[in-house]
């Protein structure tokens, strides 16, 4: 444990003593071992390793953190952390080498029980994400997303998931931020680098929600009774505030292009997509010349199958914007970045909102608690995990107290959020447990409470300030908690 004196503010900002406080990492960004054994080849690995020049340092995952080999030293620096769960990711081509469950690699799958296992006996709760981002090359080269048998073959590869690690996982998120997936990954920016926004990342984001539906309904109807656990989805939702009032419904509308397309139809009591959203798509699709919309309609069926998938909400946050129309003329770049082309919207932040190491990402923590008033608003009092929350630096100093305002400041509003708008939130992970792979940004921006040394062939952690303050707020539920640091045993 840090070795610390604990000092405790007069006025205790607490949390429940039964809210789970976690940390959170991904396979392809702290794992390496891209190649170890009989792993298969990931999009992520062939994206980095054909088009470097779209990583901002031309680096790779390809050791990463090599979490691979060294995922007892993780545990430790996870007990040291005091933390309630640790949710990682596995990677579906390093137990599915092909994709398809007709081999499962004895090795992979060895690999997750032995960290399972690790966490259990320090009593630490794995929280087990299926899909982060890497899916086996072999299915993307059948269409990935965009082909409507990938519903199928995910639920394949959770059936394997659930038989391997069920007896031991009690919460699971089936896929990591459908936004980041069918929408930045279509805008030729992430895996699979493609360039096909408003087709294939609609058709992307129908199939990634059936492929979670039926994951779902697996588990529900083979492996609940059994187990006990819950299933959900959990996706990034950056709060957007109209740049002047007479920007408010376009902002509604691109909430719901943001935020609602992924919940509501999960999550709704009707089911479906969004029918503000749906409206405009139908019309827009229409004056472009389309036959149908671009946004592919739900079988009744289909809306049955996907409504109520879910045992909790998932969330990760970032960061606010503001959104206003764009100006004839002016250029949208980077979906959930800079804009929204599909609906002229331009993104912006607010002067008095503090800069981060990401350009896109400002301090603005009113923001969270509005977006989880927002949830509770639209979605009723489902429970809610805070799946990722974490702020960006350069990475060159320890004592990160600018992380640590950040973390302070954050949580601070999603209490407000839980004791004065009775948002049901029962857990919360820090985004990152160490300095990782931050996908087009390489290893330029860091969001590790751990430092990671990528220089060194050991990959050397060193806890930060924000390490040692998160292990108080783990331990005593209390935002205000600081440490003096015992110096005679740092030296």
């Amino acid at each position: 444990m840090y070795s610390a004196v604990l000092c405790v503010a007069a006025a205790e900002r607490r949390f429940p003593d039964g809210f789970k406080f976690g940390i959170a990492t991904s396979s392809y960004q702290i794992e390496g071992g891209w190649n170890a054994s009989d792993k298969g080849v990931s999009i992520w690995d062939h994206f980095v390793h054909t088009k470097p020049e779209a990583i901002g340092d031309r680096s790779n995952g390809d050791v990463a953190c090599d979490s691979y080999h060294k995922w007892r030293e993780d545990i430790q620096l996870l007990e040291d952390l005091n933390v309630d769960f640790y949710r990682f990711s596995i990677s579906w081509p390093r137990v599915l080498p092909t994709g398809f469950p007709n081999y499962i690699s004895e090795d992979g799958a060895r690999y997750y029980s032995d960290l399972i296992d690790g966490l259990l006996e320090k009593g630490i709760e794995p929280v087990v994400t299926m899909y982060h981002w890497d899916l086996p090359q072999p299915l993307q080269d059948l269409g990935g997303w965009t082909n409507p048998l990938i519903s199928e073959w995910f639920a394949d590869y959770a059936r394997v998931i659930y038989d391997l690690y069920g007896d031991r996982v009690k919460i699971w998120v089936t896929i990591n931020e459908a936004t980041a997936v069918c929408d930045i990954g279509y805008d030729d920016l992430h895996a699979p680098g493609l360039e096909s926004e408003g087709r294939g990342s609609y058709l992307c984001t129908k199939h990634v929600l059936l492929a979670h539906a039926k994951a779902y309904r697996l588990y529900e109807a083979e492996y609940k009774l059994k187990y006990q656990g819950q299933v959900s989805l959990t996706n990034q939702m950056m709060w957007l505030e109209p740049e002047t009032v007479e920007d408010t419904e376009l902002t509604e509308l691109a909430i719901a292009l943001s935020i609602d397309r992924y919940c509501y139809p999960i999550f709704s009591l009707a089911g479906g997509w969004p029918p503000a959203l749906e409206r405009y798509m139908a019309q827009k699709s229409a004056q472009e010349g389309e036959p149908r919309s671009r946004l592919p309609p739900f079988t009744q069926e289909e809306i049955q199958l996907v409504r109520g998938s879910y045992d909790y909400l998932g969330l990760n946050h970032y960061t606010t914007h503001t959104a206003r129309p764009a100006a004839s003329g002016e250029t949208i770049g980077t979906y959930l970045i800079d804009g929204f082309k599909e609906l002229d919207v331009k993104l912006g932040t607010r002067p008095e909102w503090s800069s981060t190491a990401s350009g896109w990402l400002k301090v603005y923590p009113e923001g969270f608690r509005a977006l989880l008033s927002y949830i509770k608003q639209q979605y009723g009092d489902t429970s809610i995990y805070i799946m990722e929350n974490g702020f960006p630096d350069a990475g060159t100093d320890l004592d990160d107290q600018p992380r640590v305002d950040y973390y302070t400041s954050y949580l601070e509003q999603v209490l407000l959020a839980m004791e004065e708008d009775g948002v049901n939130v029962v857990g919360y992970s820090a985004w990152s447990l160490m300095d990782s792979f931050e996908w087009n940004d390489g290893y330029q921006v860091r969001l590790g409470l751990h430092h990671v040394d990528f220089t060194s062939p050991a990959r050397t952690r060193t806890a930060r300030r924000s390490a040692k303050y998160y292990a108080a707020v783990a331990r005593t539920k209390d935002i205000d908690a600081e440490y003096q640091f015992d110096k005679i045993a740092d030296e």
